[in-house]
C-alpha cells in the first residue's frame, strides 16, 4: 500500500454525534471552568489562564473518560510540558528550532511518564511566543490546572451518573 492510497482512510466512518444533554453538558463545564479561572485570576491578581486551557476543557468536560482527561495527564502534561519549554528558552532562547525541539521532548516526556494531554503539547509554543519568566511553571500552570480539575472533579460527579477520575495514579 503506498503513501496516496493510505490517505484515503481506512474505511471506517465518522463516530455517532453525542447526546444533545452530553454536549450541553460538555459546554456548561468548559464554561463554568474557564469562568472560575478567569475570575480567581482577577480576584487574586494571579494569572491563571493560560491558552491550552480551552482545549483541557474540552476533553475534561466532553470526552471525561479519556486517558487524556484524567487528572494525572492533565496536571503532570502541563506541569512536564511548561518545564520543558521554559528549560528550553533559557539554555537557547526563543527561536523556531528551540520551540520544536520543545514540542518534540514534551511529546517524549509526557509519553515516557504516561501524563500525556495533548493541549499540553502548546505549551512549549505559547512560552516561546511570550518568553515569560520561570513563575510561569507555578502560574498559570500548575495552579490553573489543578483549578481545572477541581471542577472538573465536582461538576463531572455532580452531572451524571458516572464517576471520574477513572483513576488518580
Amino acid at each position: 500500500m503506498n503513501l496516496l492510497e493510505k490517505w484515503r482512510a481506512g474505511g471506517g466512518t465518522c463516530p455517532p454525534a453525542a447526546p444533545f444533554r452530553e454536549i450541553l453538558r460538555g459546554g456548561a463545564g468548559g464554561l463554568i471552568a474557564i469562568a472560575l479561572v478567569a475570575f480567581l485570576t482577577a480576584w487574586s491578581g494571579y494569572p491563571l489562564v493560560l491558552g491550552s486551557f480551552g482545549a483541557s476543557c474540552v476533553l475534561l468536560f466532553g470526552f471525561p473518560e479519556s486517558p487524556f482527561a484524567q487528572p494525572r495527564n492533565v496536571i503532570g502534561g502541563h506541569v512536564f510540558a511548561s518545564f520543558i519549554g521554559l528549560l528550553c528558552l533559557t539554555l537557547f532562547g526563543a527561536h523556531g528550532w528551540s520551540m520544536a525541539l520543545a514540542v518534540g521532548l514534551c511529546i517524549s516526556t509526557m509519553m515516557a511518564t504516561r501524563t500525556v494531554h495533548p493541549p499540553a503539547g502548546s505549551n512549549p509554543v505559547i512560552i516561546m511566543l511570550s518568553a515569560p519568566a520561570w513563575s510561569f511553571l507555578l502560574t498559570p500552570t500548575l495552579l490553573g490546572a489543578v483549578a481545572l480539575v477541581l471542577v472538573a472533579l465536582f461538576f463531572n460527579n455532580l452531572a451524571t451518573r458516572k464517576t471520574w477520575p477513572r483513576y488518580w495514579k
